[in-house]
């Protein structure tokens, strides 16, 4: 137990120590931080479609409501009470679909399949932002391949289908809802592709790219004929509980979130497609794993190449030992 508590130490000089050397360049428009201090556990982001500036956030351990945040100040401008639903469970997304609708993600299943199902609550965006409770719709979603945990959900912006992403250090997997979601019967979500270790993710406002992001890094996806195509690494923040992303309205930026009080978005701005094609990352790892050397945004060999794949390389070491050492000591503390 000593070794690992030992490994843990240098780990975390580690990861700070890059951490701190290390930061992407933030779109021109900025983030925000979340000022109201009932969201301590924020765990998912999605812009609103019919209030401009304006966010939609949750806490994944709460009651079911959703809070509508003020980009410009940071401040809580409505918080809305969904009526009609269950006691959550562990709300862990919420995306903004085409028919304007707000889909929230009670999926989360920390014990990695202990829940034969989980929910999506689906509420219409109020026309009014103000303290409210609205009618919402709970829907009951299973798993074509069993249970499992996961934090992302995904609205399709064009389509309307529901995607979500499943939480695995080993890999998980991107599933597909049906055409649309029923409120009768269970809505089975079927795996139509393999993703790295995902906390959240997002589509492009136009429906071509979908953003995946863990605890350390994140990857955007091409996204064609409804399926993954060729991804590149995003130069995502570091953030002590990296939990949500989303792209602004006009998909000029992504905004990355965290867990915590006061904790905050950060903008980063959204560069233009890659030119070469890549194919799916294998499974396991985080979204920006795998090899990245010499495909930095300013091409092979510039200023966010070789430069980005290193320091992403250390502080994912560092957290692996982290995360595996927390891991061990968590289970030594079990059966001590």
């Amino acid at each position: 137990m000593a070794s690992w508590r030992t490994a843990l130490g240098a780990a975390a000089l580690v990861v700070a120590g890059v951490v701190s050397a290390a930061a992407p360049a933030a779109a021109e428009d900025g983030g925000f931080t979340l000022e109201d201090g009932r969201i301590t556990e924020s765990s998912g982001l999605a812009a609103s479609r019919a209030h401009p500036g304006v966010y939609w956030t949750h806490n994944d351990q709460d009651g079911p409501r959703v809070f509508a945040v003020d980009s410009r100040t940071g401040r809580t401008v409505a918080t809305v009470t969904l009526r009609g639903v269950g006691t959550p469970r562990d709300m862990e997304a919420i995306s903004v679909g085409p028919d304007g609708a707000v889909y929230v993600g009670d999926i989360g299943d920390n014990l990695d399949g202990s829940w034969d199902h989980v929910w999506i609550y689906r509420f219409r965006e109020p026309e009014r932002l103000r303290d409210q409770t609205v009618d919402a719709t709970q829907h009951v979603v299973r798993y074509a391949d069993g249970p499992r945990n996961a934090e992302a959900l995904m609205v399709h912006p064009r389509t309307g289908r529901v995607y979500i992403a499943s939480k695995n250090e080993d890999g998980g997997g991107l599933y597909e809802g049906p055409a649309r979601l029923s409120a009768g019967g269970a809505n089975v979500f079927r795996r139509v592709g393999e993703v790295p270790w995902v906390t959240d993710g997002a589509f492009s406002p136009d429906g071509t790219r979908l953003v995946l992001r863990g605890y350390f890094s994140a990857r955007v996806y091409a996204w064609e004929d409804g399926r993954l195509g060729r991804h590149e690494p995003v130069n995502a923040p570091f953030q002590g509980q990296s939990e949500s992303v989303t792209y602004t309205p006009d998909g000029s930026a992504m905004l990355f979130g965290s867990e915590g009080e006061r904790s905050g978005v950060v903008s980063v701005a959204v560069e233009d497609a890659p030119a070469r094609s890549r194919t799916p990352s294998p499974a396991g790892g985080e979204p920006g794993g795998g090899d990245t050397a010499g495909r930095g945004g300013k091409g092979d060999g510039g200023d966010g190449g070789g430069g980005n794949a290193t320091v992403g390389a250390l502080v994912l070491g560092g957290a692996a030992v982290l995360y595996l050492g927390w891991k061990r000591l968590r289970r030594g503390a079990r059966s001590g």
